[in-house]
């Protein structure tokens, strides 16, 4: 199974995320399937890949609940109509 979650990057006291693709199986810095966005909590910038973000949430991809709330900002979800 593939989820959609946050994937920490960044120095110490500043955590920048990278919103990744990857097996359920993976550990949190594990090996990707694919990066599909950035969230910086401190600066509080996001940047998404809509069309992979769609592409992997039409293949069966669930994201966790930071990612969902982060991509439910940006109105991704008005396109599929999926409920968390």
């Amino acid at each position: 199974m593939v989820k959609l979650r946050l994937k920490r990057c960044g120095r110490k006291q500043r955590a920048i995320y990278r919103i990744v693709a990857i097996d359920v199986r993976s550990r949190r810095e594990g090996r990707d399937l694919r990066k599909v966005g950035f969230y910086d909590p401190i600066k509080n910038q996001t940047y998404l890949n809509v069309p992979a973000i769609l592409y992997f949430l039409e293949k069966g991809a669930q994201p966790t609940g930071t990612v969902y709330d982060i991509s439910r900002k940006a109105e991704i979800f008005k396109e599929l109509r999926i409920t968390h």
